[in-house]
């Protein structure tokens, strides 16, 4: 049994209707690559043991194509090489890349000057990252424009990896959305679904706790003339603080009393909500839940008694793996 048959067993006690299943190609799908750096080679773990590599198949087209060749920079500079631990890769959909080398090193002037020249000769972007210090040798940003909409990312923000799904998860979130005035958004990373959910809603109030991640939703909001997002950078148990009354200087410009939220849009971590959560969002009657991890998602939509899976489909961000993406619509309808 796959493991879409077997969620579809999971599941069947919550949801009846049959479930889409979005597919991508197996190879060359992922925009976003971490890897150690050992032994001259880029290092990735499977079953607790060092996979050796100079290239990586699901990386996408630049990715894959600049791997070798960045490595032959690397490891023909002492410099360079010198206590490097992890390379990082991210390319975007214009075929852009972002590449950061991490240190466990004090950056010299020497070795930021080395980077650049690797940077111009190979016309790429190139971070330089040791603990408390970076340094662009061009954009800190990547850019990306999805419906026309411009998306920043950092080498440390959250991103959905799989190049070929993604304006298609994108484009099904906007399709669930029927009689809506305001958007409530927890864990709402850069503004994938923020940004291009503006003409949905009259107001969106975006919150995340990660700083880099609200740094690029600010951006994205300036570069394009948004006017009806409102962020805020609170975890998901702030906001439910400041639901109940708490005041944060975070949200000084807020008034949460003059918004009718008829939609909450949750996209948390493997790891799923929390009780406190759940019991929060569960007082809204429309609830666009995207996940990564089919069995916290199951657990959760357990707990929310009041809601029923209007909407199901699946997004398969992994191939051949037992990870799958999930965006769904739980109405009280």
């Amino acid at each position: 049994m796959n493991k879409f048959e077997v969620f579809k067993k999971e599941i069947s006690s919550e949801y009846f209707n049959e479930i889409p299943i979005h597919l991508s190609p197996s190879t060359l799908y992922r925009s976003r690559c971490e890897f150690a750096f050992s032994n001259e080679r880029y290092v990735m773990y499977k079953d607790n043991k060092k996979v050796y590599m100079k290239s990586y198949s699901v990386a996408s087209s630049p990715i894959k194509k600049i791997m070798p060749i960045i490595l032959n920079e690397i490891n023909n500079s002492k410099k360079v090489k010198e206590r490097l631990f992890q390379v990082n890769f991210r390319s975007n959909n214009r075929n852009d890349l972002l590449i950061t080398l991490i240190y466990h090193k004090e950056i010299t002037e020497s070795l930021i000057l080395k980077v650049k020249e690797i940077s111009k000769n190979l016309k790429i972007s190139i971070l330089v990252r040791s603990k408390n210090f970076v340094h662009p040798t061009n954009n800190y940003y990547l850019e990306e424009t999805i419906d026309n909409i411009r998306l920043f990312q950092t080498d440390l923000s959250f991103y959905q990896p799989n190049k070929y799904l993604l304006n298609m998860m994108i484009k099904n979130v906007k399709s669930l959305i029927k009689k809506s005035e305001d958007l409530l958004e927890l864990y709402c990373g850069i503004g994938t679904f923020t940004l291009n959910l503006t003409k949905n809603f009259n107001n969106i109030l975006a919150t995340e706790n990660n700083r880099q991640s609200i740094k690029c939703l600010e951006k994205g909001i300036k570069e394009n003339h948004i006017k009806n997002i409102y962020r805020a950078r609170l975890s998901a148990e702030e906001v439910i603080e400041a639901f109940c009354g708490k005041k944060f200087y975070r949200m000084k410009e807020i008034d949460l009393k003059k918004m009718n939220f008829t939609h909450v849009l949750v996209d948390p971590p493997r790891s799923g909500l929390s009780d406190n959560v759940i019991d929060f969002i569960s007082r809204f009657s429309n609830i666009v839940y995207i996940s990564c991890n089919p069995e916290t998602y199951i657990k959760d939509i357990k707990k929310l008694k009041k809601h029923n899976i209007k909407k199901l489909e699946i997004f398969d961000q992994f191939p051949n793996t037992k990870h799958m993406e999930l965006v769904s619509l739980l109405t009280t309808n």
